[in-house]
């Protein structure tokens, strides 16, 4: 029998709830799944990145022994007609359709019982394709006459995303735009004007976990098992596609091995489901590793920030123009755009701001949310320039900062009251524990070193809604029901950390139930930093309203006020035996107004501020560019950390992913083609990349609306990591890099162009 206790949850590093399951081995994921009669699927993708399908020559792959059937576009539409899906516009096909729009866009599906059989037979695949001009370049995506899609029709699911609007002749998807004060005025009465470009690469996500989909139909339902980060959308698009009410269709989702946005909106899921409904058997998809590069990436970015600056140091004035490159489908690369920004003038406090923002479609592999939802490349770009402004005008770079930073109750850029978020502590501790006022060591000889810092700002996406269930069982144990997917983040013990100290309980004795769209409620995704403060307070309104019922209970049982009798007790009184339930609900969606769609102003942009900030040293070979991060100090603005060792597990692989897409990762292309389509050639950080000093760190803060004082930080680390260690690497060697990621090679051409010997390029 499990009775309630006080027991204080908040502010304790609870154990993981699944760490004994994933240490042994026995944690569900979806690639262990085998389902009776299961056939697996392996795809044949294009080899060029734009052009018409003239034909698909599938009779050498069909005549291998042991394949099933092969499936094109056509076989699809003969059980979904309209096969085009997406979250922000219903632009992707299924399979090519007609027209290929990148190299390595899926076109044809072998089926067989042996995964090695098809794909074997999927390499027999040949197309014959009439190739069209394409265009790679976000920039001259803008005005080029390839157009990438005919004509777009907006999705129109999410609140945020419904003024997007058809379109034609043209490659940008969403051209989001700010305006506060008078940005030319502003610049006519500055002491200086100052605008630099800077570069971001596109890179992947590289979950542990490759994308994996399996759908099964019967008796004219539909049950996915996949690895998404929002069941919830997916059960809405996919009952949308087929027609179906959603009650119809099933997802369910177990642990997942990282996501990081990747496994967002549709990805596998409408190709197995097809596949499923052709041939009424079970259907799993597996993609290897080297197959994630072209299922969706991080945005490559070009942004151009202007400046106004007095001789006091005040910056009056400052324009933003950036270009996201969206690839060849749009994703949530809209929301994207916008969403980062609205925050791209940086955590400072101007005036003036101008802002355009655009999502641009190329023939690259499709680009979507990916930590930090784009925040870590603007941020890029305004912190590497506030460092090249205060050297440029003789100014203290920490005091630069904090002459213009954003304080509590001032004007965001988007006109939102800034509230609950901690710059100032967070610029502090990163200074504190970088010893930024000691001296530091320069190096001699061919080796150089420097230090820099950086802080970042991010907006949430808003309006979403989260919904929880708790149910107390007839021995006063406890269930909680919720869509958020534990991807690896810790999200199962925080919510029951939530609800435990609600319904004085241990968070250890709760048990956390999986996203199953059947059994838990409806939940926007997990992603964005969203879920401590959305379904944290759904799961904490839940368990309000399952106390409340219990003291109603105490009413009915004519009990003694305060009389402490365990709920088990209770429901034996009334049941007479132990049996009944206590439910618990509890629905969430904060507070929202919609931007003016003419100056992009709201009094009330995101629910929360993401808030972090980096301080990097690095110690640097002039003969070779070889680059080592000897020192790297991320802190943020958790709020109150729920769970000091999950925020700070938050915080550092966060910083780590980052670390990776300012060192080393970047896909690289040559006339549309991924060059280093494998991990042998794209490298992520190791172990041995950790930095020597590797801190991590949250300062002292309260999110007064989030649950027991809580923000999402999942992200925060990321935004102003870059930028720490491209000011560190202008400190060291008085050169500032405007192009991610720092490679070696970049930071030597760099050393040879200062020294007017430049080398030839590739």
């Amino acid at each position: 029998m499990v009775d309630m206790m006080p027991v204080g949850n908040i502010g304790r590093s609870v154990t993981r709830l699944e760490a004994r399951e994933k240490v042994t081995g026995r944690a569900e994921y979806v690639h262990h799944l085998r389902l009776p009669g299961m056939l697996y699927g392996k795809i044949f993708r294009s080899t060029v990145p734009h052009a018409l399908i003239k034909s698909v020559d599938i009779s050498a792959a069909r005549a291998v022994e042991g394949v099933f059937r092969v499936v094109t576009i056509d076989d699809i539409r003969t059980v979904i007609p309209n096969p085009y899906y997406g979250p922000a516009f219903h632009d992707q096909p299924i399979l090519a359709d007609g027209k290929v729009r990148f190299a390595g866009e899926p076109v044809a599906v072998v089926l067989a019982s042996d995964p090695r059989v098809a794909e074997y037979a999927a390499g027999l695949i040949t197309a014959e394709y009439e190739e069209l001009p394409a265009v790679f370049d976000e920039v001259e995506a803008m005005t080029s006459s390839v157009c990438v899609h005919d004509e777009l029709k907006p999705a129109a699911t999410f609140p945020d995303l419904q003024h997007l609007k058809g379109r034609s002749g043209t490659n940008v998807a969403l051209d989001y735009k700010l305006v506060r004060g008078d940005v030319e005025a502003g610049f006519k009465s500055a002491d200086h004007v100052f605008e630099h470009t800077f570069r971001c690469q596109q890179a992947m996500h590289t979950p542990m976990e490759p994308f994996v989909s399996v759908a099964d139909v019967q008796d004219g339902r539909m049950t996915l098992h996949t690895a998404s980060q929002g069941p919830s959308f997916v059960r809405i698009e996919m009952a949308r596609l087929l027609g179906w009410p959603e009650n119809r269709v099933r997802v369910k989702v177990p642990h997942i091995g990282g996501g990081f946005g990747g496994k967002l909106y549709i990805k596998l899921e409408a190709l197995v489901t097809a596949l499923s409904l052709l041939i009424q058997r079970p259907v799993k998809i597996s993609l290897t590793m080297e197959e994630q590069f072209f299922m969706v990436t991080k945005h490559a970015c070009t942004f151009t920030i202007k400046s106004g600056v007095n001789n006091d140091g005040k910056i009056v004035a400052r324009r933003c123009k950036i270009f996201w490159n969206g690839g060849a489908y749009a994703d949530i690369g809209p929301r994207v755009t916008q969403k980062a920004g609205f925050t791209s003038a940086g955590p400072y406090d101007i005036e003036n701001v101008a802002i355009n923002s655009y999502a641009v479609y190329t023939n690259r592999p499709p680009a979507g949310a990916l930590r930090g939802f784009g925040a870590p490349q603007t941020a890029w770009a305004y912190e590497c320039h506030t460092d090249m402004i205060a050297e440029a005008l003789k100014l203290d770079k920490i005091e630069f900062r904090r002459q213009n930073l954003l304080r509590e109750g001032r004007p965001q850029a988007s006109g939102t009251i800034v509230r609950d978020a901690a710059l100032d502590k967070v610029l502090d501790q990163v200074i504190s524990r970088m010893g930024w006022h000691s001296p530091l060591e320069r190096g001699s000889g061919t080796i150089r070193r420097g230090r820099g810092v950086a802080l970042g700002i991010k907006g949430i996406t808003s309006p979403t809604t989260s919904v929880a269930i708790v149910n107390l069982y007839g021995d006063g144990s406890c269930g909680l029901y919720i869509g958020t997917v534990d991807m690896g983040q810790g999200s199962d013990t925080v919510m029951a950390q939530i609800a435990a100290e609600v319904l004085g309980l241990n968070a250890e004795a709760i048990r956390v139930i999986h996203p199953d769209t059947d059994v838990t409620p409806y939940d926007m995704g997990t992603l964005g930093s969203r879920s401590t403060f959305h379904m944290g307070t759904a799961v904490r309104l839940a368990a309000e309203d399952a106390k409340a019922k219990i003291s109603a209970l105490a009413v009915e049982l004519g009990l003694a006020p305060n009389s402490n009798i365990p709920l088990s007790e209770m429901l034996r009184k009334k049941y007479g035996m132990q049996a009944g339930n206590i439910i618990g609900t509890g629905s969430f969606i904060p507070a929202y107004k919609k931007p003016d769609p003419e100056t992009g102003q709201s009094v009330n942009a995101t629910p929360f501020w993401g808030i972090g900030g980096a301080g990097a040293e690095v110690e640097i070979d002039t003969e070779t560019g070889r680059i080592s991060v000897t020192k790297l100090v991320n802190v943020v603005d958790a709020g109150v950390a729920l769970n000091p060792t999950l925020v700070r597990q938050q915080v550092s692989g966060s910083a780590i992913m980052q670390l990776g897409f300012t060192m080393t990762e970047n896909m690289i292309f040559r006339d549309g083609q991924l060059t280093n389509g494998s991990l042998a050639d794209y490298k992520i950080p190791s172990l041995l990349d950790i930095p020597p000093q590797f801190i991590n760190e949250f300062v002292d803060s309260r999110q007064t609306t989030g649950p027991f004082g809580a923000k999402g930080t999942g992200e925060t680390s990321s935004i102003s990591l870059s930028p720490a260690i491209g000011n560190a690497v202008a400190d060291a060697l008085g050169i500032h890099m405007t192009d991610l990621p720092l490679t070696p090679e970049s930071i030597f051409r760099a050393i040879q162009l200062k020294n007017g010997t430049p080398l030839a390029e590739d």
